[in-house]
């Protein structure tokens, strides 16, 4: 069964912004795009960078590897670029009432 974690009220989560919260031995970024909710897996598939210090490109939904660069599309988790060619495990993420929730296996 899925566990539901309370993330933030979603006017502290606004288009643009990310957030990182760790669940077990997990580290997620939450990220509002052009106001659509994401949730990542906060570690490059390349080299274990962290996803969360990258470029946010809102047009494309996708997150930049601070380290090398490469481009990771926040709806499926699988990276657009190269050096990364893993996907990263997703998320679902819903508002409830005014507060962003993460669902989490």
């Amino acid at each position: 069964m899925p566990e539901i974690i309370d993330i933030c009220p979603v006017t502290e989560l606004p288009p643009g912004a990310m957030r990182v919260v760790e669940w077990e031995d997990l580290e997620i970024a939450v990220i509002n795009c052009a106001g659509e909710l994401f949730a990542i897996e906060d570690r490059c598939s390349h080299d274990d960078g962290p996803l969360a210090e990258g470029v946010l490109h809102q047009d494309a939904c996708a997150i930049e590897c601070p380290r090398h660069g490469s481009l990771f599309d926040l709806r499926t988790g699988f990276p657009k670029t190269l050096p990364a060619y893993e996907p990263v495990e997703t998320f679902s993420v819903r508002v409830q009432g005014d507060l962003i929730k993460l669902e989490v296996e």
